[in-house]
């Protein structure tokens, strides 16, 4: 019986790589801020992946370990001291894009199994064949390609395991290889400090008939704005629910959510959601998949996103969202409570606020509904009429119906309860 393609989440830190696991995730990614492409908003250090890797063994789920910038000899200096604590954690995989890197990951990890980053650009059967010759076990394949491309990579190179990113940012350069940054603020995305001028607003010049033009007047381009300007880089995201049957039927091993700098919140519903179509596929079939994604769809619209778009699967170029920098969510994330019991009265981490007497979408693992705020206490017992996030403190809320198990708390922006 062929294995199910495996579900894989962001985790920026721990509080995201628990809520990942509880929500349906089969695997979690996340990797030290000097080796990886999400420096900046990387919370991970030593102590927290040791943390991670318990949580993970604990829960029999896997986790695989970001070393993908490019790096210089800078980087290699340091590198052996972080190999050596991950051969300390074993992690179930280590995903790498540099050669010199791979070289020396095969020397101190002999035994690990090793995973080509998108960042290598893997688009075509040939390269994929050359990257297992060195040792590669996993390919995670550059976002460009068409779902007839995935298809015929598997088929000439069978042995190989396929990660395919389905959900989260799409970037304007060849799969994230991108040096606007770098050229733009010093800071390369190359090596997990991207200061995403790909999401900037630009205006255009009164002199030059409200074209934009690069600094050496070697390209013009044509730019419709308004008063906040027009962002011609700006992608949409990537959303791949409705073709998760056809990925699985063309030989993806690995479905993989883009978004360690996102929120618990984000992290939790997008993983939700994929999971009910990949349980859909396995027990029930394409048919009941493909119903199940439609429904699931609507529900990732009600997070943040740039708006959605299918990416390269269908073969086409995907669009920008040159209007605004995103579009606006129609919910606000309100509160998290990782308690695993089933009670009236919970413990929530508040975000933002909630207020007593209010209603909330109360978000479990399977399923969405209603409920109402119906009391509110701190840690010392105090009554309280609303409660905000940012003081890091967690409350004792009473709901109108019993909660079981872990649950995220969102409520529709300026609604009036």
């Amino acid at each position: 019986m062929k294995k199910a393609p495996e579900l894989l989440a962001p985790a920026g830190n721990l509080e995201k790589l628990k809520v990942a696991l509880e929500f349906g995730a089969d695997a979690v990614y996340f990797g030290l801020p000097d080796f990886s492409l999400r420096a900046r908003i990387n919370q991970f250090g030593k102590d927290e992946i040791r943390e991670g890797a318990r949580i993970c063994r604990e829960k029999g789920k896997k986790f695989y370990v970001t070393i993908n910038i490019y790096a210089h000899n800078s980087h290699l200096k340091e590198l052996p001291g972080h190999l050596r604590f991950l051969k300390e954690i074993k992690p179930d995989g280590v995903i790498l894009s540099d050669p010199g890197v791979l070289k020396m990951v095969k020397k101190e990890l002999p035994e690990v199994s090793l995973h080509l980053s998108t960042q290598a650009n893997a688009a075509n059967s040939e390269a994929v064949k050359f990257w297992q010759e060195q040792g590669i076990e996993r390919t995670i394949l550059a976002r460009e390609l068409s779902l007839p491309e995935i298809s015929a990579i598997k088929k000439e190179v069978p042995a190989m395991e396929l990660e395919c990113f389905v959900h989260g940012a799409m970037c304007m350069a060849y799969s994230g290889r991108c040096v606007l940054s770098k050229w733009m603020t010093g800071r390369s995305a190359n090596l997990g400090d991207c200061a995403q001028p790909c999401r900037w607003k630009y205006k255009s010049s009164e002199w030059r008939n409200k074209n934009f033009i690069d600094d050496k007047d070697r390209f013009e381009l044509d730019v419709e704005e308004d008063k906040q300007g027009t962002y011609i880089f700006n992608s949409y995201d990537i959303n791949l629910i409705k073709y998760l049957p056809e990925l699985a039927g063309a030989g993806v091993d690995s479905f993989k959510v883009e978004g360690r700098g996102k929120s618990s919140y984000y992290v939790g519903c997008v993983v939700r959601s994929y999971r009910k179509v990949l349980d859909a596929l396995a027990e029930k079939g394409k048919e009941t998949a493909k119903e199940e994604a439609g429904k699931e769809y609507k529900e990732l619209e009600k997070l943040s996103s740039r708006g959605y778009w299918t990416g390269f699967i269908t073969g086409e170029e995907p669009p920008h969202l040159q209007e605004k920098a995103s579009l606006e969510a129609p919910f606000m994330y309100a509160g998290l409570s990782m308690e695993r019991k089933t009670s009236l009265v919970r413990e929530v981490f508040v975000h933002n606020f909630l207020k007593k007497g209010e209603k909330v979408e109360v978000v479990t693992p399977r399923e969405v509904f209603i409920s109402s705020v119906e009391k509110i206490e701190d840690e010392e017992g105090n009554e309280l009429e609303s409660a905000h996030g940012g003081a890091d403190k967690y409350f004792q809320v009473e709901f109108s119906r019993q909660i079981k198990g872990v649950f995220l708390l969102r409520k529709i922006k300026g609604a009036v309860n």
